[in-house]
């Protein structure tokens, strides 16, 4: 039980920061307002935990969410996107030979560390692989998180103050009225999706489990609700409250060139993101928005819920996502074996 207080004061100053975020109009602000305030509180060795145990149930909630956004007009589209996703493994592999480098030459990190470091896969696959081939945990912990954190930040400021999206805390609004069967549908796509995508071994099995019951429920047209909006900010909160507390045991001393290093990294793949974007809209009319979105290098959570705000074609976004965590997690071990990455380690 003496984790419970814990727990509770993390998610008081999630609450507290995300409020805050709310009432300065900011973007996103359940989720960035909680990250922000239990990143510093974590980082100042306040006495709290992040409740990572709900975060299955969190991230569920938020992939029917996702999932509610499915139309049938989507599958109309979806041969269109067999270009992107070329653009999309190129790309991958450029981000790959520019970043793994930068980690290695401005990061002093050897050359394991900065390869499992540098690629754009998901942080758990990265640090689970990259430590079976002998890299350092702790400096790729600290890369894939700040990447997530610096391009939650970048990509939100960007739409809400050059592109001006309302990046906000509507998006949850339900415009359609949810009846008992609704609600019933949509636990049904959390709880069974949440099985199915475990026993599948989906990536991100509790997101992506939910997100394709959910759509395959309202592609079908069994529902047209959501999880109501109140559902969906306290998701926020509590996703941006384990964020937060990721940094946890870290001081300041490691957390600012670390900082650095993942802004000039992040800095890099967005400016690839950038060109493979223009492609995207070259070969099949994407629009630059969403293909940023879909090229970003944050969480495959965090930005579907920015392509939902800005009424982006959150199954495109979530799509490219699904397949650049994939390639990675198949593509960076092998690559890591051809290129015998080891024999260059100091």
């Amino acid at each position: 039980m003496e984790t419970l207080p814990r727990i509770v004061l993390a998610l008081v100053i999630g609450t507290a920061g995300g409020s805050a975020f709310y009432l300065m109009n900011l973007p996103l602000p359940w989720m960035l307002g909680a990250l922000f305030a239990t990143m510093v509180a974590s980082i100042s060795n306040a006495p709290i935990l992040g409740p990572a145990r709900l975060r299955p149930a969190v991230v569920a909630v938020i992939g029917v969410l996702l999932g509610s956004r499915f139309t049938p007009d989507i599958v109309a589209e979806a041969g269109a996107w067999i270009g992107t996703l070329a653009v999309l493994m190129v790309y991958v592999v450029a981000v790959a030979l520019v970043v793994v480098p930068f980690y290695r030459f401005a990061g002093r990190f050897d050359w394991v560390t900065a390869y499992f470091a540098g690629m754009p896969g998901g942080l758990s696959e990265m640090i689970e692989i990259g430590e079976a081939s002998g890299a350092k945990p702790a400096p790729i912990i600290l890369a894939h998180s700040l990447r997530i954190v610096v391009t939650i930040a970048l990509i939100a400021l960007w739409f809400r103050i050059i592109e001006g999206h309302e990046v906000g805390a509507s998006m949850g609004a339900v415009e359609v009225p949810l009846t008992w069967l609704d609600a019933l549908l949509l636990l049904t796509s959390a709880v069974f999706g949440s099985i199915l995508g475990k026993r599948l071994r989906f990536p991100a099995p509790t997101f992506l489990g939910p997100l394709l019951v959910s759509a395959v429920l309202h592609l079908a047209g069994f529902t047209e609700s959501a999880p109501p909006g109140l559902l969906v900010n306290a998701a926020q909160v509590l996703l941006g409250t384990v964020l937060g507390c990721r940094f946890l045991g870290i001081s300041a001393r490691t957390v600012l060139p670390a900082a650095a290093l993942a802004i000039g990294a992040t800095l890099l793949t967005l400016a690839l993101a950038f060109g493979a974007g223009l492609a995207m809209g070259y070969l099949a009319g994407i629009a630059p928005d969403q293909a940023l979105l879909a090229l970003a290098p944050g969480g495959l959570t965090e930005m579907g819920l920015i392509a939902l705000a800005i009424q982006a074609d959150v199954a495109f976004v979530a799509l490219h996502h699904v397949v650049r965590i994939l390639f990675v997690i198949v593509l960076a071990p092998v690559a890591f074996r051809l290129l015998a990455v080891r024999r260059f380690t100091p």
